[in-house]
């Protein structure tokens, strides 16, 4: 069997170059469509992945922020310090070491409430008080005994109170 000779008229070699550049051109589209796809398939990945790490941190961190607070709620809240104040120092004609004296008795009385749980303390406010009104302290020859005026409970402390003195 044999085959034709169609090479050698013009139509269908036009024909035949045809179908090549045609073909090649189909195959350069096809390769720009798939290299176009590919890139924005690239291009979505990567912010895909960017946003994945960004809610990763931002979960990390919410995380590490939920257990710290965690920690600190389930912490209980201690007394720290303790600060003393007398008001009426200037009536009294006190001077700052008797102040500093009577402030340091006075801390001396209830350093045993620091490191105490808070809420404890806060239930307890009347029998500070009351200790601290129904005990004389003595410094220098004089007997001191104070009323409370303000008593602020909270990690410090902070008790003003007027000095009575009696001899």
């Amino acid at each position: 069997m044999h085959i034709p000779p169609y090479h050698k008229k013009a139509t269908w070699q036009r024909f035949f170059v045809g179908v090549m550049v045609g073909g090649i051109l189909a195959y350069c589209s096809l390769l720009y469509m798939y290299g176009k796809m590919y890139e924005d398939l690239i291009i979505r990945n990567h912010e895909m992945q960017n946003e994945i790490s960004q809610l990763r941190t931002q979960n990390e961190s919410l995380l590490e922020d939920n257990d710290e607070l965690n920690e600190k709620s389930a912490k209980q809240v201690s007394v720290e310090s303790i600060s003393f104040t007398v008001e009426n120092k200037d009536e009294l004609r006190m001077d700052r070491l008797i102040a500093g004296k009577l402030e340091e008795l006075v801390q001396e009385e209830l350093k045993h409430i620091i490191g105490k749980d808070l809420a404890i303390i806060a239930e307890s406010d009347s029998l500070i008080a009351a200790a601290l009104e129904n005990k004389a302290f003595t410094v220098e020859e004089f007997d001191y005994s104070f009323s409370i005026t303000k008593l602020i409970i909270s990690n410090h402390i902070k008790i003003t109170a007027e000095a009575k003195r009696s001899t």
